[in-house]
């Protein structure tokens, strides 16, 4: 089975959602994720101000509710704080190529970092602080993830995400050949995805014979 999931880590509905997919992926040990950043407030250089800091406030209270998942909204009135979410995008981007399999949980310890302990994902060095805590080699990292490669790819994935027509987020698809079948485009609970996924292998799945 491959997964293809469209993303962006200062998504808080996709924070919520990733323990969700987590638990499908566990239990269906062979599956690949094909993991897309969507690029969801990319490129914003203005400071959030106090309006749309208490609507993201109110965005990560229903979050907390569905999932269960731990916010301290405090990193939003962090000096200098800037809502872009490209550089973390690019942080995922990163991860995927230089070792893909770490690539997801990755992104999970980013959203952890920004969303639980406060800490400013979209800044370099907490970047590659987190890439070091989930394997990567610091060095090696934050050199990628500063790189033009490593911008145009994220460009690539914004642009992917596009001709997909996604335009919200968490979105998971089901990849069967060349067409990518829609799972869900929103937060839903492992148990939903189970279904969801078994309904299209029904529909989709050559006849055995």
């Amino acid at each position: 089975m491959r997964l293809v999931y469209i993303a962006d880590p200062l998504c808080s509905w996709c924070y919520g959602f990733g323990p969700e997919l987590a638990k499908v992926l566990e239990r269906h040990g062979d599956t690949e994720l094909d993991l897309v950043m969507g690029g969801l407030r990319p490129f914003n250089r203005e400071a959030p101000s106090d309006a749309f800091k208490s609507m993201l406030r109110g965005h990560w209270e229903h979050v907390a509710r569905a999932s269960g998942l731990a916010f301290d909204p405090a990193v939003l009135d962090r000096e200098g704080f800037v809502y872009d979410t490209e550089p973390p995008c690019r942080a995922v981007v990163t991860a995927r190529h230089l070792d893909p399999s770490r690539a997801f949980g990755f992104m999970k310890a980013l959203q952890l970092a920004f969303y639980r302990d406060a800490r400013d994902a979209t800044d370099a060095a907490v970047i590659a602080d987190v890439a070091a805590e989930s394997g990567y080699d610091r060095a090696a990292f934050a050199a990628a993830l500063g790189s033009e490669a490593m911008r145009e790819a994220t460009a690539r994935d914004f642009e992917r995400s596009r001709s997909l027509g996604v335009s919200g987020f968490p979105t998971l698809g089901v990849a069967h050949g060349p067409q990518v079948y829609l799972v869900t485009s929103g937060f839903v609970p492992d148990d939903v995805l189970e279904h969801r996924l078994a309904e299209i292998e029904r529909r989709v799945a050559p006849p055995a014979g």
